[in-house]
Formats: C-alpha cells, sequence, structure tokens
C-alpha cells in the first residue's frame, strides 16, 4: 500500500457554518503533502480530525490501513501534530522540553537521538536556553524537533511559518525536505501559495470544499492559463483600464499586474500599447509562467460564477 492516509467523505458542522463538506482525498507515503487554503477554508478543522482532536460528523479516516476509529491509541502513538501557536514549555529549557516529551511517549535512551536532532535543526548552541526566550523560527524548530524524537510515521504542520521571518522559513523547509529520507510523511497547511510551490502533492480548499489537487504542475497545466506580468504607474489606472480586455482576467498585486489569458493567447506588446497611449508608464513588461497564486485566484472566480 502506498498511501499513509486514505480520507474519504469527512463532513464537520459547528452549528450553521460548514466547515468541511463531503472532503476526500489520499495522502501517498514519504511525501511533503500540502493543505493549501485561505482562513476559514477548513484547513486545521480537518487537520484536528485527522489527529484524533475533533469528532467529525461524517467519513472515515484510514492510517496505513487501520481505521482512526478503531485504532485511535496506537495512532497517536505513530503520529506528530504541530498546531499553529506554540504549546511546548516555555520557562523549560530546550532539552529539558525534548525530555519531556519523550517522557510522555515512553521513550528510553533517547540522548543520541535527541543530540541528532538538534543538530539536524541547528539548535545544539541553544540547547540550555528556556523556549521561551527562543525566536519564532527556533520555537518552531524546537517544536519540530519534539515531535520527531519519538519517530512518528506522519507529521502534521499547521500554518507552520506564520509569523516566521524568511530567513528562518527557509530553513525550516530545508529541513523539512531532509526528514523524507527517514521515511516520514509530511502533511502541512497553509496559506501561502509560494510555500505550496515545493510540495509534491497539493489539495487546495475554500469554504470546506476542494477546489482542485494535484501536483503543483498538474494543477497550473489543467487551467491552460498564460500570464503577462506589468510594472507600472499609476497601478490602479491600469487596472482599470485593463480590465476591459476580452478573456483576460486582471490580478494586482503590489506594484504590478497579472493579466490572465486563457489558453496561450498573451500579447505583451498589446497590453504595453492599450498602457501608452492611456499615459501609464511601463518599467517592465514579460510574459511569465502561471504561479499558484495566479490559479487560485482564477479557481475562486470561476467557482463564484
Amino acid at each position: 500500500m502506498n498511501n499513509a492516509v486514505i480520507i474519504k467523505n469527512i463532513s464537520k458542522k459547528f452549528g450553521e457554518v460548514t466547515a468541511l463538506d463531503n472532503v476526500s482525498f489520499n495522502i501517498r507515503k514519504n511525501t511533503i503533502f500540502g493543505l493549501v487554503g485561505p482562513d476559514g477554508a477548513g484547513k486545521t478543522t480537518l487537520i484536528r480530525i485527522m489527529c484524533s482532536l475533533l469528532k467529525a460528523d461524517n467519513g472515515e479516516i484510514e492510517f496505513t490501513g487501520m481505521n482512526i476509529k478503531k485504532g485511535s491509541r496506537k495512532i497517536k502513538n505513530e503520529i506528530g501534530y504541530l498546531s499553529q501557536k506554540f504549546s511546548l514549555y516555555t520557562d523549560l529549557t530546550v532539552d529539558e522540553n525534548i525530555q519531556f516529551i519523550a517522557d510522555i511517549h515512553g521513550v528510553t535512551d533517547f540522548n543520541n537521538r535527541r543530540d541528532e536532532l538538534l543538530q539536524f535543526t541547528r539548535l545544539k548552541d541553544f540547547r540550555n536556553f528556556q523556549a521561551g526566550k527562543l525566536s519564532g523560527g527556533m520555537k518552531q524548530k524546537l517544536a519540530l524537533a519534539c515531535t520527531l524524537i519519538y519517530r512518528p510515521k506522519i507529521i502534521f504542520l499547521d500554518e507552520p511559518t506564520t509569523g516566521v521571518d524568511p530567513v528562518s522559513r527557509r530553513e525550516f523547509w530545508i529541513i523539512l525536505s531532509g526528514l523524507l529520507k527517514d521515511d516520514i510523511t509530511i502533511f502541512i497547511s497553509t496559506p501561502y501559495m509560494d510555500e505550496a510551490e515545493r510540495f509534491n502533492y497539493i489539495v487546495m480548499m475554500n469554504n470546506g470544499h476542494i477546489i482542485s489537487e494535484g501536483t503543483p504542475d498538474e494543477i497550473k497545466k489543467a487551467l491552460n492559463m498564460s500570464v503577462v506580468e506589468v510594472v507600472c504607474s499609476p497601478v490602479r489606472d491600469a487596472y482599470n483600464i485593463l480590465r476591459k480586455i476580452e478573456q483576460a482576467d486582471v490580478q494586482m498585486f503590489g506594484d504590478r499586474l497579472n493579466i490572465v489569458f486563457k489558453g496561450m493567447g498573451a500579447d505583451e506588446t498589446g497590453i504595453e500599447s492599450i498602457l501608452t497611449e492611456n499615459n501609464i508608464t511601463v518599467t517592465d513588461i514579460r510574459k511569465k509562467i502561471p504561479s499558484l497564486e495566479n490559479v487560485f485566484i482564477e479557481l475562486m472566480k470561476s467557482k463564484d460564477t
């Protein structure tokens, strides 16, 4: 069996609010799997259900062939969970936090494993620091080390890089990629589309529904899009002008615009002419490969129409 997890028709309501609506997908072993979507998409609710912290209203979940309802006690010892909020003990040192988690899971003779993890997460020089005095990125790496001390088969990370600086985010992803050689399956939720580009397989969600799934390349190719990126000023005026182009959708990202065409009909020369004729200063214009952010916005709009 190549699937680490099988999710079948999971639904969950909180009063009148539907958090998850008949969600189904599989997670292959030894991959980095991403659950991608904005706040309120249902990501955290699904992770909490998968970790037996919350009960689904309907549906089934299997871990390596074992139903989560029948084997939840055994399954809990095979999974690791990093929540959005740092949940370790701030008044304990790095070493003491790892030891505490090891004791909870009945792990003995873990000193060599702890040293390996501290080296791996680059926390060796901070082992005697209290957790509360670490930076946000270091706290996340400590939480990861605590999870790995008992060698879970799958780890769940709920938006692990939210509020973490760019350098620490990059280091965190390097560390996660290195875990695959240890035959660990990694499940990550994130609202960041640039992070999703790193995953082996992703499921895009919005309002409790799956709107697309596949590898990043598969999802981008499925929409058959071409994109022209324009850096110009004033950008708001340019946005209002280009919105009138037929068969194109305009997306604004700060000081630049992405003009998305269905098919491969992007025409940067024509776009530049339109803007110049309307007294818009064009600093840069070029064709680019569609990003997952481009794709997600298009999927959201197509669902609304």
